[in-house]
């Protein structure tokens, strides 16, 4: 898994690029608790080349909702996968989470 990073002045982009399992989760974990990730009005995730999520991927995404509705940080996730999608959508989180077509979208938010 590598997970690259763009900002601008008020949206940080974390590209996901592999797969996010169990040992893997443990960076992004590391990035999203990063206190400056707060600082910014929008997380964005870029899934395009997230090709498996494991529930311990999951599960680091869900550990930092709360956290990023506290500081009124919109976290959303674009360009996902279908089978990626799918497991959002088998487990509710994309009920819980902002899941959007394309980057142009989810800058509009």
């Amino acid at each position: 898994m590598k997970i690259t990073q763009q900002s601008t002045e008020n949206t940080l982009i974390l590209s996901l690029d592999g797969e996010l399992d169990a040992s893997s989760s443990v960076l992004l974990d590391t990035e999203l608790t990063k206190p400056e990730v707060l600082n910014y009005q929008k997380v964005l995730i870029n899934c395009q080349r997230l090709n498996y999520i494991s529930s311990a991927g999951l599960g680091v995404f869900i550990s930092h909702l709360q956290q990023f509705q506290d500081a009124d940080v919109k976290l959303i996730f674009f360009n996902m996968q279908e089978k990626v999608h799918n497991v959002f959508e088998i487990l509710g989180l994309d009920a819980l989470m902002t899941i959007v077509p394309s980057e142009a979208e989810a800058t509009a938010i």
